[in-house]
């Protein structure tokens, strides 16, 4: 029996556009659209590219600061950071490829965040990432699962990375039942350039040429943009072939290459070939500028045989740039990029129309407006309603029986709170000579910068389930801990980019959890001034009706002044004054204990007060500038407990430590907006007037010294304590060898 042949309103479904899409469609052409034009809209028009579900409640971040070079909008923001000099930096998820493929998924994905960065003009100086998986211990299928893909999306971020000679200097790893059918790998990079040479992604003036450049274009990542903006099934495995494969030593080249073009007075604009490949970046480029753009896709470098424009457009080819030119220049940029053995090639140029039109050996197929396909992407106003299981969380009773000595072993040895050597030692953290604070040193990580003599500190973080419970207060929660961790290295918080990965945009419930999640991060990031600058939106986490937790990922930026004061989060010497700074009160919702003594995610949000934060950060900055404190970490996942006693193992020195608390418990109580200090005896009067004048809570819980850590009725030995700490992640990780 002969194959029916699908009609042009089919393939369309079949590209994941809707019936009211394709009729839109066929609007802006007049026409019918033919094959090439219906993928090219679906690529445009699939969430991952267009932000349909999400951009309604996007607007409304604060942008703007004295200080903000670039918002939202390019491939990556900028801050100014003084002395002439920017910060480019930019989180991106690569979340369903890692899931499908995990080493390339997660490659692919740091290669992509590194291109965003360089392509802005930005040598890359740190990378950080923020993965999670469901849970690694025991002997089930998933567990299992997850091991395999914990080891691949590790190798792959090293590989990468490591060739690229760019460190990874920190980063987050949680585990969550929830991610069973999604794991979640979020890329972060920072990148520096002069605050006047920064590079956009448009162009622009007509006749200028359009150069494309880097690796030749293969079938690979075929449809990525689209599979990433669609739930998994059982056989999301077989998606494969939609992800990308990735060659670092290739974009080491394109990078050092595009740095020595961007020294020369040759372009207009530059833009990465990233998600929906060649489509994205042409009609984002002309977009930007109101141009139109015609394109040869047959003078498009090819790495296959037999390849069709269709290919060539949506291709997702890793290490590939396009590029505005200025007319007349296009000697000197092939002259470059084949110094540097890469592909170029001149394959258009900018007209004034306003349509991209493109041509197959001179015969026209595709005839689209730029503006309707890249600023102009539906906007979905997605049903919204609050979650039924929040009705049935916020009322937990602690009523069992456990001694403070059984919850710390049990929290002490959580996943979530020991050591991750085993992953960022396979990291090259060093690379570069920069790195002051590394992975493994708790808190935020900090380079510094040569050429000026300041440093800038990052953290990147987010409590699931803390936004699980209360999504709005989570995501502000995230912002905090993120600043907070970037102000215990003594910098001072600046701006952030998000990187958001929910479920599924059609549940109501998952777009509601969006839109709290969203006003969070607004009212964290105006009340404590740190604007967001870029970010990214990952939808579709879900596999068989099972969605992830909101996972607003923050990644915070800070400058210290001085990178000769980098404040530690370790523990520094024998004899020293500990300070609890905050308030603690009874506040276990969504916290470790609650999780790992009750099985239980749940429980009513701790309480959000912007003004304790802020005077928590500055109490930090102002006395690490005043040169009172050895070391500061902020008490977070596990509480005073659990942080004091990883200052204490990662310093390899004792603590003696009282704490009169209202509820023995509350030493694993995980309220907000407060930090352990550790201060010099000879300090301790300057630094508690310096807290009273802040109006911060202050006081001393102890000393430091001694080779065993007891806090309250809790007593370890440090160096058998040090041992759950340092092997217990890889002993796990390698029960399967």
């Amino acid at each position: 029996m002969q194959k029916k042949e699908m009609n042009i309103q089919e393939i369309a479904l079949a590209h994941s556009l809707t019936l009211e899409e394709f009729e839109n469609i066929k609007e802006i052409l007049g026409r019918e659209p033919n094959y090439v034009e219906i993928g090219i809209f679906s690529a445009m028009w699939s969430e991952h590219c267009s932000y349909k579900s999400s951009k309604k409640y996007l607007s409304g971040f604060p942008t703007k600061a004295p200080w903000v070079i670039q918002g939202p909008g390019e491939n990556a923001g900028v801050i100014d950071i003084g002395d002439g000099y920017a910060a480019v930096f930019k989180m991106e998820s690569h979340n369903h490829p890692s899931f499908i493929e995990p080493y390339q998924g997660a490659a692919t994905g740091v290669g992509g965040i590194l291109r965003d960065v360089f392509t802005m003009g930005a040598r890359p100086v740190a990378s950080m990432n923020s993965i999670r998986f469901a849970s690694i211990e025991g002997d089930s299928e998933t567990a299992k699962k997850h091991r395999y893909l914990l080891k691949g999306v590790v190798a792959g971020i090293g590989g990468y990375g490591n060739c690229m000679g760019v460190p990874t200097i920190g980063g987050e790893t949680t585990f969550e039942e929830c991610y069973a059918g999604n794991n979640l790998v979020n890329a972060f990079t920072l990148g520096l350039a002069k605050a006047d040479e920064i590079f956009y992604g448009r162009a622009e003036g007509i006749g200028n040429p359009v150069i494309y450049v880097g690796s030749k274009t293969g079938r690979d990542g075929l449809g990525g943009a689209v599979m990433s903006s669609a739930s998994f099934t059982e056989d999301s495995e077989s998606k494969r072939p939609t992800v990308q494969v990735g060659d670092p030593f290739t974009e080491k080249l394109l990078l050092e290459a595009c740095l020595e073009l961007f020294k020369k007075d040759l372009i207009v604009g530059i833009q990465d070939m990233g998600a929906a490949g060649l489509t994205s970046s042409s009609f984002e480029m002309a977009g930007r500028s109101g141009s139109g753009m015609v394109m040869h896709l047959n003078k498009v470098p090819a790495r296959e045989e037999g390849m069709t424009p269709y290919d060539f457009m949506l291709s997702e080819s890793q290490e590939r740039m396009l590029i505005c030119a200025k007319k007349g220049c296009e000697q000197d940029i092939i002259d470059i990029f084949q110094k540097w053995e890469l592909d170029v090639a001149v394959i258009g140029e900018v007209t004034n129309t306003g349509n991209m039109e493109l041509f197959w050996h001179g015969e026209k197929v595709a005839d689209i407006p730029v503006q309707p396909v890249s600023e102009q992407a539906p906007v979905l106003d997605r049903p919204i309603k609050e979650p039924e299981y929040l009705k049935t969380i916020e009322n937990v009773k602690l009523d069992k029986e456990i001694s403070n000595q059984i919850a710390f072993d049990e929290l002490f040895s959580d996943m979530e709170v020991v050591d991750k050597s085993w992953i960022y030692n396979q990291f090259d953290s060093m690379v570069q000579t920069n790195t002051i604070k590394g992975p493994g040193s708790l808190d935020g990580s900090t380079i510094r910068i040569k050429e000026t003599g300041k440093a800038l500190s990052m953290s990147a973080d987010c409590n699931t389930r803390f936004c699980y419970i209360n999504p709005q207060l989570g995501a502000a929660a995230a912002v905090m801990e993120s600043g907070r961790n970037v102000a215990m290295s003594g910098a001072v918080p600046k701006a952030i980019t998000d990187c958001l990965n929910f479920g599924n945009p059609q549940n109501p419930e998952v777009m509601w959890q969006f839109k709290e999640s969203c006003e969070g991060i607004k009212n964290a990031c105006r009340a404590l001034n740190t604007p967001v600058i870029g970010g990214n939106v990952s939808l579709y986490n879900e596999t068989n009706g099972v969605g992830v937790f909101p996972t607003p990922s923050i990644a915070m930026v800070g400058v210290n002044e001085d990178a000769n004061n980098v404040l530690s989060a370790k523990l520094q010497g024998n004899g020293n004054i500990l300070y609890l700074l905050g308030d603690t009160k009874s506040e276990f919702g969504g916290s470790l204990y609650l999780k790992k003594l009750y099985g239980k995610v749940a429980g009513t949000h701790p309480e959000v007060d912007f003004e304790k934060e802020l005077n928590l950060w500055n109490t930090v900055i102002e006395a690490n500038k005043a040169k009172l404190l050895k070391s500061a970490k902020d008490v977070n996942l596990g509480g005073i407990a659990i942080s004091l006693a990883k200052m204490a193992v990662v310093g390899n020195i004792g603590v003696e430590a009282n704490i009169s608390l209202e509820d023995g418990k509350d030493i694993f109580s995980e309220s907000l907006s407060r930090a352990i200090v550790e201060v010099e005896l000879s300090n301790c009067e300057a630094f508690e007037q310096l807290a009273s004048k802040n109006g911060i809570s202050c006081i001393s819980i102890g000393k430091t010294g001694g080779d065993k850590i007891i806090i309250n009725d809790i007593f370890k030995e440090l160096d058998k304590l040090s041992q759950v700490y340092f092997n217990r992640f890889k002993e796990v990780i390698e029960q399967d060898q």
